[in-house]
Protein backbone atom coordinates (compact mmCIF):
# COMPACT_ATOMS: atom_id res chain seq x y z
CA UNK A 1 0.00 0.00 0.00
CA UNK A 2 1.34 3.69 -0.89
CA UNK A 3 2.05 5.89 2.10
CA UNK A 4 1.31 9.28 1.63
CA UNK A 5 2.82 11.93 3.94
CA UNK A 6 2.81 15.47 3.95
CA UNK A 7 5.55 17.60 6.16
CA UNK A 8 4.64 20.97 7.48
CA UNK A 9 8.18 22.06 7.85
CA UNK A 10 11.51 20.90 6.40
CA UNK A 11 14.19 21.76 9.09
CA UNK A 12 16.22 19.40 10.90
CA UNK A 13 14.00 16.54 11.78
CA UNK A 14 12.11 16.11 8.58
CA UNK A 15 15.10 16.44 6.28
CA UNK A 16 16.48 13.53 8.96
CA UNK A 17 12.94 11.72 9.30
CA UNK A 18 12.64 11.85 5.16
CA UNK A 19 15.03 8.91 4.42
CA UNK A 20 13.38 7.12 6.60
CA UNK A 21 10.26 7.27 5.00
CA UNK A 22 11.04 7.28 1.66
CA UNK A 23 12.58 3.63 2.77
CA UNK A 24 9.42 1.98 3.50
CA UNK A 25 8.10 3.62 0.31
CA UNK A 26 6.31 6.74 1.34
CA UNK A 27 5.30 9.64 -1.30
CA UNK A 28 6.59 12.66 0.55
CA UNK A 29 5.51 16.24 -0.15
CA UNK A 30 6.65 19.05 2.26
CA UNK A 31 5.82 22.92 2.33
CA UNK A 32 8.22 25.02 4.42
CA UNK A 33 7.51 28.95 4.89
CA UNK A 34 11.09 29.51 3.27
CA UNK A 35 9.56 28.66 -0.29
CA UNK A 36 7.85 32.05 0.47
CA UNK A 37 11.26 34.10 1.37
CA UNK A 38 13.23 34.79 -2.15
CA UNK A 39 16.66 35.19 0.30
CA UNK A 40 15.93 31.18 1.18
CA UNK A 41 13.43 29.63 -2.24
CA UNK A 42 16.16 28.45 -3.89
CA UNK A 43 18.40 26.19 -1.62
CA UNK A 44 14.72 24.75 0.30
CA UNK A 45 13.65 23.25 -3.08
CA UNK A 46 17.31 21.86 -3.79
CA UNK A 47 17.00 20.67 0.12
CA UNK A 48 13.95 18.61 -0.92
CA UNK A 49 15.15 17.82 -4.37
CA UNK A 50 18.52 16.10 -2.41
CA UNK A 51 15.70 14.85 -0.43
CA UNK A 52 13.39 13.58 -3.06
CA UNK A 53 10.63 15.12 -1.62
CA UNK A 54 7.71 16.82 -3.67
CA UNK A 55 7.57 20.52 -3.20
CA UNK A 56 4.17 22.29 -2.46
CA UNK A 57 3.39 25.73 -3.74
CA UNK A 58 1.54 26.78 -0.76
CA UNK A 59 0.29 25.10 2.77
CA UNK A 60 -2.99 24.25 1.23
CA UNK A 61 -1.81 22.36 -1.17
CA UNK A 62 0.25 20.17 0.97
CA UNK A 63 -2.84 19.54 3.66
CA UNK A 64 -5.32 19.27 1.21
CA UNK A 65 -4.07 15.87 -0.52
CA UNK A 66 -4.25 11.99 1.28
CA UNK A 67 -2.07 10.90 3.65
CA UNK A 68 -0.73 11.94 7.16
CA UNK A 69 0.42 15.57 7.64
CA UNK A 70 3.31 16.04 10.45
CA UNK A 71 3.68 19.51 11.33
CA UNK A 72 7.06 20.16 12.22
CA UNK A 73 7.67 24.08 12.66
CA UNK A 74 8.98 26.57 15.50
CA UNK A 75 7.69 26.72 18.40
CA UNK A 76 5.99 29.47 18.17
CA UNK A 77 4.69 29.14 14.56
CA UNK A 78 2.92 25.76 15.45
CA UNK A 79 -0.49 27.41 16.49
CA UNK A 80 -0.65 29.70 13.47
CA UNK A 81 0.01 26.67 11.40
CA UNK A 82 -2.38 24.52 12.81
CA UNK A 83 -5.06 27.75 12.64
CA UNK A 84 -4.17 28.00 8.54
CA UNK A 85 -4.50 24.29 7.91
CA UNK A 86 -7.32 24.13 9.49
CA UNK A 87 -8.83 25.77 6.26
CA UNK A 88 -8.03 23.69 3.65
CA UNK A 89 -7.13 20.09 5.50
CA UNK A 90 -8.81 16.99 3.87
CA UNK A 91 -11.56 15.28 6.18
CA UNK A 92 -10.30 12.94 8.39
CA UNK A 93 -6.81 13.28 7.56
CA UNK A 94 -3.98 12.74 10.42
CA UNK A 95 -2.43 15.62 11.90
CA UNK A 96 0.91 14.75 13.97
CA UNK A 97 1.80 18.29 15.63
CA UNK A 98 5.55 16.92 17.03
CA UNK A 99 5.86 20.67 17.79
CA UNK A 100 7.46 21.20 21.26
CA UNK A 101 4.19 23.40 22.65
CA UNK A 102 2.86 23.39 26.04
CA UNK A 103 -0.14 21.77 27.02
CA UNK A 104 -2.48 24.64 26.07
CA UNK A 105 -1.33 25.21 22.97
CA UNK A 106 -1.53 22.04 21.36
CA UNK A 107 -4.98 21.54 22.93
CA UNK A 108 -5.92 25.43 21.21
CA UNK A 109 -4.86 23.77 17.83
CA UNK A 110 -6.25 20.34 18.48
CA UNK A 111 -9.75 22.00 18.34
CA UNK A 112 -8.97 24.08 15.05
CA UNK A 113 -7.97 21.02 13.70
CA UNK A 114 -11.23 18.77 14.49
CA UNK A 115 -13.23 21.40 14.02
CA UNK A 116 -12.23 21.42 10.41
CA UNK A 117 -12.52 17.70 10.17
CA UNK A 118 -9.24 16.82 10.91
CA UNK A 119 -8.05 13.72 13.61
CA UNK A 120 -5.54 15.56 15.87
CA UNK A 121 -2.65 13.27 17.72
CA UNK A 122 -0.24 14.84 20.18
CA UNK A 123 2.96 13.80 19.44
CA UNK A 124 5.93 13.99 21.84
CA UNK A 125 9.42 13.66 20.32
CA UNK A 126 11.89 12.62 23.47
CA UNK A 127 15.15 12.90 22.32
CA UNK A 128 17.22 14.60 19.40
CA UNK A 129 16.34 12.98 16.35
CA UNK A 130 20.27 12.35 15.44
CA UNK A 131 21.21 9.84 15.61
CA UNK A 132 18.06 8.24 16.42
CA UNK A 133 15.90 8.93 12.85
CA UNK A 134 12.93 7.00 12.87
CA UNK A 135 14.16 5.21 16.93
CA UNK A 136 13.40 8.25 17.89
CA UNK A 137 10.99 7.68 20.84
CA UNK A 138 7.73 9.25 20.03
CA UNK A 139 4.95 9.91 22.80
CA UNK A 140 1.32 10.18 21.64
CA UNK A 141 -1.46 10.90 23.68
CA UNK A 142 -5.42 12.24 22.81
CA UNK A 143 -8.45 10.49 21.53
CA UNK A 144 -6.76 9.39 17.75
CA UNK A 145 -3.83 8.44 19.76
CA UNK A 146 -4.24 4.45 18.68
CA UNK A 147 -4.88 5.39 15.29
CA UNK A 148 -2.18 7.46 15.20
CA UNK A 149 0.40 5.03 16.97
CA UNK A 150 -0.50 2.76 14.53
CA UNK A 151 -0.10 5.20 11.28
CA UNK A 152 3.61 6.53 12.80
CA UNK A 153 4.63 2.70 12.97
CA UNK A 154 3.59 2.16 9.31
CA UNK A 155 5.84 4.89 8.70
CA UNK A 156 8.56 2.89 10.19
CA UNK A 157 8.84 4.99 13.48
CA UNK A 158 10.17 2.01 15.91
CA UNK A 159 9.50 3.74 19.16
CA UNK A 160 6.02 4.47 19.63
CA UNK A 161 4.28 4.55 23.07
CA UNK A 162 0.94 5.80 23.70
CA UNK A 163 0.38 8.05 26.63
CA UNK A 164 -3.26 7.40 28.22
CA UNK A 165 -5.11 10.94 28.34
CA UNK A 166 -6.06 13.88 26.19
CA UNK A 167 -4.44 16.05 23.95
CA UNK A 168 -1.68 17.87 26.14
CA UNK A 169 -0.76 14.99 28.41
CA UNK A 170 2.53 13.50 25.56
CA UNK A 171 3.63 17.50 25.69
CA UNK A 172 3.10 17.62 29.62
CA UNK A 173 5.47 15.45 29.64
CA UNK A 174 8.00 16.72 26.45
CA UNK A 175 7.78 20.41 28.55
CA UNK A 176 8.87 19.37 31.74
CA UNK A 177 11.51 17.26 30.80
CA UNK A 178 12.76 20.37 28.93
CA UNK A 179 13.12 22.34 32.29
CA UNK A 180 15.46 20.09 33.42
CA UNK A 181 17.57 19.36 29.91
CA UNK A 182 17.20 22.52 28.23
CA UNK A 183 17.76 24.21 31.72
CA UNK A 184 21.67 21.83 32.20
CA UNK A 185 22.24 23.51 29.10
CA UNK A 186 22.39 26.74 29.75
CA UNK A 187 23.81 25.96 33.29
CA UNK A 188 26.57 24.15 31.54
CA UNK A 189 27.20 27.10 29.33
CA UNK A 190 27.02 29.34 31.81
CA UNK A 191 29.85 27.22 34.09
CA UNK A 192 31.84 26.63 31.37
CA UNK A 193 32.14 30.44 29.70
CA UNK A 194 32.92 32.19 33.33
CA UNK A 195 36.10 29.70 34.24
CA UNK A 196 37.41 29.76 30.43
CA UNK A 197 37.21 33.87 31.78
CA UNK A 198 38.73 32.93 34.98
CA UNK A 199 41.23 30.47 33.77
CA UNK A 200 40.31 27.82 35.67
CA UNK A 201 38.11 25.66 32.82
CA UNK A 202 40.44 22.38 33.36
CA UNK A 203 40.48 22.49 36.97
CA UNK A 204 36.32 23.27 36.83
CA UNK A 205 35.66 20.30 34.86
CA UNK A 206 38.22 17.99 36.78
CA UNK A 207 36.02 18.76 39.77
CA UNK A 208 32.81 18.29 38.34
CA UNK A 209 34.48 15.01 36.86
CA UNK A 210 35.47 13.98 40.38
CA UNK A 211 31.53 14.95 41.57
CA UNK A 212 29.65 12.76 38.85
CA UNK A 213 32.05 9.82 37.99
CA UNK A 214 31.53 8.81 34.71
CA UNK A 215 29.64 11.92 33.70
CA UNK A 216 32.39 12.96 31.46
CA UNK A 217 31.39 16.98 31.80
CA UNK A 218 34.02 18.38 29.25
CA UNK A 219 32.05 16.37 26.43
CA UNK A 220 28.85 17.26 27.72
CA UNK A 221 29.90 21.16 27.53
CA UNK A 222 30.79 20.61 24.06
CA UNK A 223 27.15 19.03 23.20
CA UNK A 224 25.72 21.34 25.10
CA UNK A 225 27.22 24.65 23.57
CA UNK A 226 27.08 22.68 20.18
CA UNK A 227 23.56 22.64 20.86
CA UNK A 228 22.68 25.83 21.67
CA UNK A 229 24.72 27.84 19.22
CA UNK A 230 22.97 25.67 16.49
CA UNK A 231 19.59 25.62 17.53
CA UNK A 232 19.27 28.34 20.41
CA UNK A 233 16.89 30.48 18.77
CA UNK A 234 14.69 27.30 17.99
CA UNK A 235 15.37 25.58 21.82
CA UNK A 236 14.62 29.04 23.55
CA UNK A 237 10.60 29.20 21.08
CA UNK A 238 10.53 25.79 23.12
CA UNK A 239 11.65 27.34 26.62
CA UNK A 240 8.50 30.14 26.11
CA UNK A 241 6.41 27.20 25.78
CA UNK A 242 8.17 25.56 28.67
CA UNK A 243 7.03 28.80 30.46
CA UNK A 244 4.21 28.81 29.99
CA UNK A 245 3.40 25.28 30.73
CA UNK A 246 4.66 26.11 34.39
CA UNK A 247 2.83 28.76 34.76
CA UNK A 248 -0.39 27.21 33.86
CA UNK A 249 0.46 24.85 37.28
CA UNK A 250 0.90 27.45 39.44
CA UNK A 251 4.58 25.89 40.49
CA UNK A 252 7.25 28.74 39.22
CA UNK A 253 9.21 29.57 36.04
CA UNK A 254 12.14 31.38 36.90
CA UNK A 255 14.66 29.25 36.40
CA UNK A 256 13.09 28.15 32.67
CA UNK A 257 12.61 32.09 31.96
CA UNK A 258 16.31 32.60 32.26
CA UNK A 259 17.17 29.25 30.03
CA UNK A 260 14.73 30.77 27.36
CA UNK A 261 17.16 33.95 27.97
CA UNK A 262 20.60 32.17 27.86
CA UNK A 263 19.35 29.92 24.82
CA UNK A 264 18.06 32.15 22.95
CA UNK A 265 21.51 35.03 23.26
CA UNK A 266 24.02 31.16 22.56
CA UNK A 267 21.32 31.22 19.08
CA UNK A 268 20.96 35.12 17.99
CA UNK A 269 24.94 35.34 17.45
CA UNK A 270 25.17 32.91 14.37
CA UNK A 271 27.78 31.26 15.20
CA UNK A 272 28.82 27.92 13.30
CA UNK A 273 30.01 25.51 16.30
CA UNK A 274 33.47 24.38 15.43
CA UNK A 275 34.78 20.99 16.78
CA UNK A 276 36.05 20.69 20.10
CA UNK A 277 35.10 22.92 23.63
CA UNK A 278 38.15 25.22 23.56
CA UNK A 279 37.28 26.33 19.34
CA UNK A 280 33.73 26.66 20.66
CA UNK A 281 34.41 29.32 23.31
CA UNK A 282 37.21 30.91 21.38
CA UNK A 283 34.58 31.67 19.06
CA UNK A 284 32.53 33.40 21.68
CA UNK A 285 34.81 35.07 23.27
CA UNK A 286 35.76 36.64 19.73
CA UNK A 287 31.65 37.05 19.09
CA UNK A 288 30.38 38.60 22.56
CA UNK A 289 33.73 39.58 24.76
CA UNK A 290 32.69 39.99 28.64
CA UNK A 291 30.75 42.53 29.58
CA UNK A 292 30.39 44.36 33.03
CA UNK A 293 28.33 46.87 34.41
CA UNK A 294 29.72 49.93 34.93
CA UNK A 295 29.47 52.72 37.93
CA UNK A 296 27.68 55.28 36.40
CA UNK A 297 25.21 52.87 34.12
CA UNK A 298 23.81 50.07 37.45
CA UNK A 299 21.17 52.91 38.21
CA UNK A 300 19.57 52.83 34.77
CA UNK A 301 18.98 49.15 34.39
CA UNK A 302 17.98 47.51 30.92
CA UNK A 303 20.24 46.05 28.39
CA UNK A 304 23.26 47.93 27.04
CA UNK A 305 21.87 49.82 24.11
CA UNK A 306 23.41 51.23 20.85
CA UNK A 307 22.31 54.74 19.42
CA UNK A 308 18.88 53.43 18.29
CA UNK A 309 17.97 52.45 21.73
CA UNK A 310 18.50 48.30 20.73
CA UNK A 311 20.07 45.96 23.06
CA UNK A 312 23.72 45.56 21.89
CA UNK A 313 24.13 41.97 20.41
CA UNK A 314 27.39 41.52 23.17
CA UNK A 315 24.74 42.13 26.04
CA UNK A 316 21.99 39.80 24.78
CA UNK A 317 25.07 37.17 24.65
CA UNK A 318 25.36 37.60 28.45
CA UNK A 319 22.56 39.00 29.84
CA UNK A 320 23.24 40.84 33.02
CA UNK A 321 20.33 42.35 33.82
CA UNK A 322 21.75 46.00 34.01
CA UNK A 323 22.97 48.60 31.33
CA UNK A 324 26.27 47.80 30.83
CA UNK A 325 29.65 48.94 28.16
CA UNK A 326 31.43 46.55 26.52
CA UNK A 327 34.29 46.25 28.34
CA UNK A 328 36.98 43.69 26.68
CA UNK A 329 39.43 42.89 29.42
CA UNK A 330 41.94 41.09 27.31
CA UNK A 331 42.27 44.81 25.81
CA UNK A 332 41.78 47.07 29.17
CA UNK A 333 39.57 49.49 26.44
CA UNK A 334 35.91 49.91 27.41
CA UNK A 335 33.82 50.40 23.94
CA UNK A 336 30.40 51.85 23.55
Amino acid sequence: MTLDIATIGFGEAASTFAPGWRGVGAAVRAYDIKLDQPLYRSAMAQTLRAHDVNQCATLADAVSGPGCIISLVTADQALAVAQAAAESISAASLWFDMNSVSPHTKRAAGALIEGAGGLYVDVAVMSPVEPARLAVPLLVSGRHASAGAAALTQLGFSNVRIVPGDIGRASAIKMIRSVMVKGIEALTAECVLAAEQAGVLDEVIASLDASWPGADWGFRADYNLDRMLAHGTRRAAEMEEVVKTLDTLGTGSQMSRSTAERQRALGALGIVPAAGLPAKLAALALAAPVTRPLPDATAQGGAARVPGGHPTPEAAAFPGGKDVRRVDVRMGESQP
